[in-house]
């Protein structure tokens, strides 16, 4: 039998001393392990899983989620964004990242750094993440069509 997280897996780790550092000028004090879905949620681990492997990140100090609108075609940010409604966290007490570049659909503005793309792209993830607000934006890559729009 495979092990479980919530079983097998033996932690010397202690949430209440997770380190924190103060991110760039963002004013923001985040946790130096974060909580990635690149390649992972929204396909190859979804539903409960998701929600058991949040539940348990944020149970071991980890109180900081990335993930990025093109993961897994906005899969990704759906299911972070269920399994964080539906544990019921605070808004305040987790960080929520994203980032822009790729876009999820076709069209000569569906992507890249413009201000159209940051507006729209901003809106549709908080849409999937089902959030009125996420702490960072990142962007995903440089924009080699131009400057990132300020």
């Amino acid at each position: 039998m495979p092990p479980t997280l919530q079983t097998d897996v033996k932690m010397e780790f202690d949430p209440k001393n997770m380190p924190f550092r103060r991110l760039g000028s963002s004013g923001l004090r985040v946790p130096v392990f974060s909580f990635g879905g690149w390649l992972t949620l929204g396909k190859s681990i979804t539903g409960p899983r998701t929600k058991e492997l949040i539940k348990v990140a944020f149970e071991n100090g980890i109180n900081m989620f990335d993930t990025a609108e093109t993961y897994n075609k906005g899969e990704s940010e759906l299911d972070m964004g269920n399994a964080i409604k539906e544990l019921g966290f605070r808004r305040s007490d987790i960080i929520v990242t994203t980032k822009l570049f790729w876009g999820v659909r076709p069209g000569p503005n569906a992507g890249g750094l413009s201000r159209k793309h940051i507006i729209e792209g901003t809106q549709e993830s908080l849409a999937r993440l089902g959030l009125d607000y996420v702490d960072i934006i990142f962007a995903h890559r440089p924009d080699p069509n131009g400057e990132l729009y300020n």
